[in-house]
């Protein structure tokens, strides 16, 4: 799938987020920097928040990172400070597809000037794709590992989003240096991956073969690219002039602005519940914990038609009552 142009190795984990987890325990020494897309995975921010790494926000759109983000944010280092400046950034944290709030994904061109970057200021690279199957082109962009000629990257892949959540499989592909490490760790905590969930998959592939794996991603993507579509389409009859959107290019979430409601916490916490809407909140996607957001995140998964209609319908009469409460 990603041909990567240098030697690398694969490990087995417990679902692709065991293998992020370990990797930064690996990689973190005191307060580090890592630089991160905001919003962004709760998951990760968990993981990042008891290390007390010193977290550096990069800004993205519908097109995922902004490089220009990625240099200011490195501005105060020059790419030489790389072999001398033991503090300097060198982690970088994606995620490439169909964003977990934002559903946007980093496109080629992008993912082309951020790989520069990372090569000139020498950062490490975790590229966490658990919706590479998720996107909604004609064709997967190419991912950071298929153009790693550095062996800067750390790729995180699951079989979560295409086979079942429940399995915890995943595996993370990398420099077979980087892998040993995981590995020892894993020695010491899980031992190893769940003996009959890599049996279970091991036997599903090898039954439908590459050709059937493909087959059935194909599937899983069109449904939720469908799913994706109608979701679009009802906001747009519900939320017109009430909140705001860009279409997501892949994965399984929609990430609104709420206009006039400069904090959405209470209101998704306490009264859309009343309504019977589950959304959540913007500022579960903050790395800071204390930063207020406008914006709801909804999921499409599983929603049928008829409940989107109903959630948004409710969510819009939400909106108009929260903003009147809001009014200074």
């Amino acid at each position: 799938m990603h041909s990567p142009p240098t030697e690398t190795d694969l490990i087995v984990t417990s679902g692709s987020q065991d293998g992020i987890c370990k990797s930064f325990e690996m990689l973190l020494q005191g307060k580090s920097y890592v630089l991160m897309e905001e919003p962004s995975y709760p998951g990760t921010i968990s993981i990042l928040r008891p290390h007390k790494a010193n977290i550096l926000r990069l800004e993205g759109d519908k097109d995922g990172i902004i490089p220009n983000s990625l240099l200011k944010a490195l501005s105060p280092w020059k790419p030489s400070d790389a072999k001398t400046d033991t503090d300097m950034p060198k982690i970088l944290y994606v995620i490439p597809n169909g964003g977990n709030p934002t559903g946007s994904s980093i496109t080629l061109d992008r993912r082309k000037q951020i790989y520069q970057i990372a090569h000139d200021y020498d950062l490490l690279i975790l590229e966490d794709d658990p919706y590479y199957y998720l996107h909604f082109s004609k064709e997967p962009i190419p991912s950071f590992l298929s153009m790693d000629v550095d062996g800067r990257v750390l790729r995180f892949d699951s079989f979560s989003k295409v086979l079942s959540a429940g399995l915890r499989v995943g595996f993370t592909t990398g420099p077979r240096t980087l892998l040993e490490r995981i590995e020892l760790h894993m020695q010491v905590s899980i031992l190893n991956t769940s003996a009959l969930a890599q049996v279970l998959v091991s036997q599903l592939l090898a039954d439908i073969g590459l050709d059937g794996f493909l087959e059935h991603t194909k599937n899983v993507q069109n449904f939720y690219k469908s799913q994706k579509d109608k979701m679009v389409k009802i906001a747009n009859a519900h939320l017109d002039g009430l909140a705001e959107w860009n279409e997501p290019s892949g994965g399984m979430f929609m990430w609104m602005n709420i206009l006039g409601v400069p904090d959405t916490k209470q209101m998704v916490a306490e009264r859309a519940r009343q309504k019977e809407v589950l959304l959540a909140p913007g500022s579960a996607f903050m790395t800071d914990p204390l930063r207020t957001s406008s914006y709801v995140r909804a999921s499409y998964s599983l929603a049928s038609e008829e409940d989107m209609n109903k959630g948004f319908e409710r969510l819009a009469s939400l909106i108009r009552e929260e903003r009147q409460l809001v009014k200074p």
